[in-house]
């Protein structure tokens, strides 16, 4: 196992650094925050994240201790492989990115290239707690509801059906009457919206 490489910056490719140890280039996924802090022709430490599969043996590399433990929490994260969680490190500072977790922004997240809506907002419930900040009361986010909330709620189950998340339809339904039919509950959903 890599735990760290110390060498020079030889290339800064597209997406890849390469890092010179002894004769040796070693091809560097690593977060734009970092991309831009390694210089060329000179000497670095980065710590290593090995991601080896049938296919490939990939290194993923940080220039501090905390970027790296952020990349690996990402990966606990269902559905979150180290490509995808190199992109989320890449959308900002790793603090920027501990931030938007602890404070539960999942636009922010959701900035990321191929992170849609679901994986932002499992990012947050998952990750708030562990990334080392103060975080929101996610139940005040709405994140923590989830499909089993609607269920036997005729009306947040239609609008669910009609493409409204979880949340939306409880948030669209907020100030509706409970006791009228569940198609006049629908029409006025829809119509607040």
């Amino acid at each position: 196992m890599i735990a760290t490489l110390t060498g020079i910056v030889a290339e800064k490719l597209l997406n890849v650094v390469v890092l010179d140890v002894r004769g040796v280039g070693y091809g560097l996924l690593v977060p734009t925050e970092d991309y831009g802090r390694l210089v060329s022709g000179e000497s670095a430490k980065v710590y290593i994240y090995e991601h080896i599969r049938e296919q490939s043996h990939d290194l993923f590399g940080f220039i501090t201790q905390d970027s790296k433990q952020l990349f690996e929490q990402l990966l606990e994260v269902n559905g979150v492989g180290p490509k995808m969680a190199l992109n989320v490190l890449s959308i900002g500072t790793t603090q920027s990115v501990r931030q938007a977790i602890a404070g539960g922004d999942v636009k922010f997240i959701q900035q990321t290239n191929g992170v849609g809506k679901k994986v932002a907002e499992r990012i947050v419930v998952e990750l708030k707690d562990k990334v080392g900040l103060s975080g929101v009361d996610l139940a005040s986010t709405g994140l923590l509801q989830s499909d089993t909330m609607i269920m036997g709620d005729e009306a947040a189950e239609a609008l669910a059906a009609l493409g409204f998340s979880p949340q939306d339809a409880m948030k669209a339904l907020e100030g509706v009457d409970k006791t009228l039919p569940t198609a006049e509950r629908i029409k006025q959903a829809l119509a607040s919206k």
